[in-house]
């Protein structure tokens, strides 16, 4: 896998372009752009989007998020998806050891876990140790990449965790904290940053542990192949990566 830096000339023009560029186009577009994208990405990939609307006339870009895994199936099954952004790297790789990717995916961004409260901490949850007690947590499945980085996390740390819910996308867990309906649970620290003062978040030293790669690829049989590689190239773009800097996003490794 190639690494973000390796930006071509053109994706910088682009980013260029859509700088110059105000507003998202309006109306509905003559092409529309689809593009997959892990739960943990909304509202960066919802900003990276209306840029590149704003430099393509004529194209809209459709949206969908959820779990890494069940976008993989949707795909699989022969979803019209055009690029697809997962939230980890085994679940990229199901996609391109079916010859599923149009091109080799690139690592464009890393994640890593925190633990997520309601404000004020009502349970007095300080680390990893206390989930194991007597607490309401929820977590990801583990065939999401949430959830496969959480059970890495506490293996690592030699916790023995007891959910009372596993949730499909992040997006799930952090919807459970902040209704009331859980105590606590084990989400992004991006997630932590986009909820603001709906929640807090409670630093995760072990999360070393369990760094989640973010790679991007076009997907095969798309119908718009260089629409989709533009795409790919404005997340790339110091664009697309400073929009990732802002919601708390790590570099790609």
């Amino acid at each position: 896998m190639r690494r973000a830096s390796g930006i071509a000339a053109a994706a910088l023009a682009l980013v260029a372009t859509a700088g110059c560029a105000s507003g998202s186009a309006s109306g509905v577009g003559e092409t529309t752009l689809t593009v997959y994208a892990a739960a943990s990405l909304t509202a960066t990939f919802e900003q990276i989007a209306q840029e590149f609307e704003a430099s393509h006339d004529g194209v809209d870009v459709a949206l969908s998020f959820a779990g890494s895994s069940d976008l993989v199936a949707q795909i699989q099954e022969g979803a019209p998806a055009d690029v697809f952004a997962s939230a980890d790297e085994a679940n990229m790789a199901k996609l391109t050891a079916e010859g599923l990717t149009a091109a080799d995916p690139v690592a464009f961004a890393s994640n890593t876990l925190q633990i997520v409260v309601s404000p004020g901490n009502p349970a007095g949850i300080a680390g990893l140790d206390d989930l194991a007690g007597d607490v309401d947590l929820v977590v990801c499945a583990p065939e999401v990449p949430c959830g496969a980085a959480t059970r890495r996390v506490a293996d690592a740390a030699d916790v023995e965790l007891d959910p009372v819910s596993e949730e499909q996308s992040v997006t799930g867990v952090l919807a459970k904290v902040t209704t009331g309906e859980a105590d606590a649970g084990l989400v992004y620290v991006t997630d932590v940053l986009a909820a603001g003062d709906a929640v807090e978040g409670i630093e995760l030293p072990e999360s070393a542990a369990a760094v989640n790669v973010y790679p991007i690829a076009p997907v095969a049989g798309t119908a718009n192949a260089d629409l989709a590689q533009e795409f790919v190239d404005l997340v790339l773009a110091e664009a697309g990566q400073s929009a990732l800097r802002d919601a708390g996003f790590a570099p790609a490794p």
